[in-house]
């Protein structure tokens, strides 16, 4: 009986020490704490926002036009929070008729450029500004038979630098309203522009 009793002792002490290496895994996993996610680093640039914009247009011994422009808000990982790349392209066309004389004359630029710009911070309204650069792609037509002139036209590509400043407005949600001034330095085909928009953020 003695010698029965001292084998089962040992055998269950086994048993217990199986059991106990068993469950230790468990135990270790429910007391240590998870390990924080490692945020995924930026890889490539990020869409910010939209603007589309309606512009009065002032250019050298020109009356004043209309033209209209859409731009796009992208942050690229390397810069500073504020900071956004904006390519743009904008567009105008002014068109004259003097029936009297028979005379027609037809103004176009297309302009393509981007922007290096930075936003203020605001609770309510949000100031801005940018310095970039831009081509223009200007031509120009006049139709005057009694002249001699029949369909005349003339291309040139400019390129320019673009300064703006302006101010946003929330509307409602990621729907703003924003209010410029830009400027493009082009020779003799610089142009002020006022403009009025909507932005809309991603």
């Amino acid at each position: 009986m003695r010698s029965m009793a001292r084998m089962q002792l040992p055998a269950n002490i086994a048993l217990v020490v199986i059991v106990l290496a068993g469950l230790a895994p468990f135990a270790f996993a429910a007391t240590t704490p998870p390990t924080p996610a490692t945020p995924a680093a930026a890889t490539g640039p990020s869409a910010k926002a939209i603007e589309g914009v309606t512009s009065t247009i002032f250019q050298q011994h020109q009356s004043s036009f209309s033209g209209i422009g859409l731009r796009m808000r992208v942050q690229l990982p390397q810069l500073i929070e504020g900071f956004s790349i904006a390519p743009l392209v904008e567009y105008w066309r002014n068109t004259s008729t003097l029936s009297d004389f028979d005379l027609k004359t037809t103004r176009k630029d297309a302009t393509l450029g981007a922007l290096f710009r930075y936003d203020l911070k605001r609770e309510t309204w949000q100031p801005y500004g940018g310095v970039g650069l831009g081509m223009h792609f200007i031509s120009s037509n006049v139709d005057a038979p009694q002249l001699g002139l029949n369909n005349e036209s003339e291309s040139v590509i400019k390129g320019g630098v673009i300064l703006l400043g302006g101010l946003k407005f929330g509307l409602a949600g990621k729907l703003g309203n924003l209010v410029e001034l830009e400027y493009h330095a082009v020779g003799e085909h610089s142009q002020l522009k006022f403009n009025w928009g909507l932005s809309y953020d991603f």
